[in-house]
């Protein structure tokens, strides 16, 4: 079985090491093609992509400082046990590779843009639903235990588990409220759960809906800006971008970067 593990693992290996190859080539195409290189690595995608790459030549690192057979102390365990430790947090941020999607994609291009331009209403949502925890964890717990049938709600802060994921309409169903007084609680807290995700959701959605159109907009542009560039130097024709245009070559080496107003 080790055997067959280890032949997997060095394919996996070997496809890992194209991929990395790969992508730092390109990582460093961009680097030297950027006009600003302290700009460069301030962009988000770009700083993604570092973090993505590095685990790699860490893990390589971090196994060549490994300790052999002959050079084992009696602190070599836990050695081992914080080399594996970092491995396994340098692994994990291989996750970021899907991150790159966001280059090319312009649903994830617009999830980002609405993030950025929805911080204040989900800033506003994460008040709410802490507002409205500490108003209800408290009371659920009080209800339940001067009732005294079953005792599922054993401390203020277990009740804050239940009032998250029952605002949240999730409904774990671990923790239920058995006595009246508590449904009564129960209910109130899932209808104003449901309110306070509604009202910053609608702002939420809107402000997705018109980031999407304008990007999509802005895509339509660029690509009819780039078949008349191709027609145009077809016919030896100059056209050149002027800076009316709402799109720009990237300074921190991004292929094209829109500029947004508001």
């Amino acid at each position: 079985m080790q055997g067959e593990c280890s032949q997997k693992c060095y394919y996996i290996f070997i496809i890992e090491t194209i991929c990395v190859a790969w992508f730092s080539l390109e990582f460093c195409l961009r680097f030297i093609q950027a006009k600003s290189k302290c700009q460069f690595f301030k962009g988000p995608l770009n700083i993604i992509d570092f973090l993505a790459i590095s685990p790699y030549y860490a893990s390589l690192i971090v196994l060549d400082d490994e300790p052999t057979g002959k050079d084992s102390r009696p602190s070599g365990s836990s050695y081992l046990e914080k080399v594996g430790l970092v491995l396994r947090v340098l692994r994990a941020l291989r996750i970021l590779y899907v991150m790159r999607l966001a280059r090319h994609s312009l649903g994830l291009q617009t999830l980002g843009l609405t993030v950025r331009r929805s911080a204040r209403e989900f800033g506003l949502l994460l008040l709410f639903l802490c507002v409205a925890v500490t108003l209800f964890s408290p009371l659920v717990y009080l209800a339940e235990n001067e009732s005294g049938k079953i005792l599922e709600f054993t401390s203020i802060p277990a009740s804050y588990w239940w009032a998250i994921i029952s605002m949240t309409t999730v409904g774990y169903g671990d923790m239920v409220p058995r006595s009246v007084p508590g449904q009564m609680v129960a209910l109130s807290s899932i209808l104003s759960g449901i309110l306070i995700m509604a009202f910053p959701a609608t702002s939420i959605f809107h402000t997705f809906s018109h980031s999407y159109s304008e990007l999509r907009r802005e895509h339509e542009r660029l690509q009819s800006r780039i078949m008349r560039l191709k027609n145009a130097n077809t016919s030896g024709e100059s056209d050149t971008l002027n800076e009316s245009e709402s799109f720009t070559t990237d300074a921190t080496g991004s292929p094209i970067k829109y500029i947004y107003k508001g």
